[in-house]
């Protein structure tokens, strides 16, 4: 899945057929055991390509019935492989349409206290279901996104979707994108995120290059300057979940020596605090910092974060960077128009490649 604006991978979709079942009876812990053992799978196959991005993985919206049991047993395979819940999204298959409204909302709710996230198709879910539900992704089917540069029809179905979506706090996100014309047909939408054939082939893999997605236009920027955008020295971003505890923040500096800053995160991954190091292990290594610190939340040592759309140039985020008298940021985050951490940004990296050129 490819951010629209910047041209940034932000998700990584797995594809796969999912395990089928007769219906009609209950599912059975059995059944609900292979699920999670079939997605504990995906992950591990997956990993050994990519590690850091966000996977989207397909579920069968059946499970959405087996109860408590899933979410438990989904959350301990998925930790097994390396993996937060909150790094995973349930794309929920075709026949969520087929279940009962409580089934859904109550089944969608359990994933949601796990940490994990999902995602409904348009085809299979009803507008006033997705309002209730707040999945985190609504995905566009390819034949709506298809020819949208020239079929006004389909750009104010896309458009009207988009609106809903964001109104609820939920992302669209097109698939079959297959062509520059479509993008920007996208974004007049609000439409941001997307897939297809127009950034790769059936045989991309993790750390390959996409195809870049058209400019935005001037008008849009702003802040824009001439020269490389900041998303050209985004790094991925060392992110935790906003209840973490000072405890786990140290681990990730202790283990990491050249880590500047984490990023705390809500459950639609904006970005609520930064961590600088320094300022951190001065509070956390001090006298009885340790034991102020280590079991409380680690969101009252952060400072607000400075933030950057991922548009916007890199001499733009400069200023950006030192417009703060009484503070120079070491690093910026890179935002998608949602709000939604992209990455980092080095403010040293930034002066190093302006002064070379």
């Amino acid at each position: 899945m490819v951010d629209l604006d910047s041209g940034a991978v932000v998700a990584v979709e797995v594809a796969a057929a999912p395990p089928g079942r007769r219906g009609g009876a209950e599912v059975s812990e059995r059944e609900a055991a292979a699920v999670a053992e079939w997605l504990l799978s995906l992950v591990r196959e997956a990993a050994g390509a990519e590690g850091l991005l966000p996977l989207v993985l397909p579920l069968p919206a059946w499970a959405l019935t087996a109860g408590e049991d899933f979410a438990v047993l989904a959350e301990s395979g998925l930790r097994r492989a390396g993996r937060r819940p909150r790094d995973v999204t349930f794309m929920l298959t075709a026949d969520l349409a087929e279940l009962p409204r409580a089934t859904v909302l109550s089944g969608v709710a359990r994933l949601r206290a796990s940490g994990f996230r999902c995602g409904f198709g348009t085809a299979m879910a009803r507008p006033d279901l997705v309002v209730e539900a707040a999945p985190f992704l609504i995905r566009l089917d390819p034949s709506l996104v298809s020819g949208i540069d020239g079929d006004h029809r389909n750009g104010g179905i896309v458009a009207g979707l988009a609106r809903i979506g964001r109104s609820s706090g939920v992302y669209a996100v097109a698939a079959g994108v297959t062509s520059a014309e479509e993008i920007v047909r996208l974004r007049e939408c609000g439409v941001r995120l997307g897939g297809g054939t127009f950034f790769a082939d059936q045989g991309w893999r993790p750390g390959e290059r996409v195809t870049p997605v058209p400019e935005p236009a001037a008008a849009a920027q702003g802040d824009a300057d001439s020269g490389p955008r900041v998303t050209e020295f985004m790094v991925p971003p060392v992110g935790f979940d906003s209840n973490s505890t000072a405890e786990q923040i140290l681990e990730a500096f202790t283990g990491d020596p050249a880590l500047n800053s984490v990023v705390l995160i809500d459950h639609r991954e904006r970005p609520l605090g930064v961590i600088d190091r320094t300022r951190f292990l001065l509070s956390v290594t001090g006298r009885y910092g340790h034991a102020l610190h280590a079991k409380r939340p680690a969101l009252r040592l952060a400072e607000a974060p400075r933030t950057v759309p991922a548009w916007m140039s890199a001499i733009a985020a400069l200023r950006v960077a030192g417009q703060d008298r009484e503070r120079v940021y070491d690093d910026l985050i890179a935002t998608n128009p949602y709000g939604q951490c992209l990455g980092m940004v080095h403010v040293s990296a930034l002066i190093q490649s302006l002064s070379r050129n």
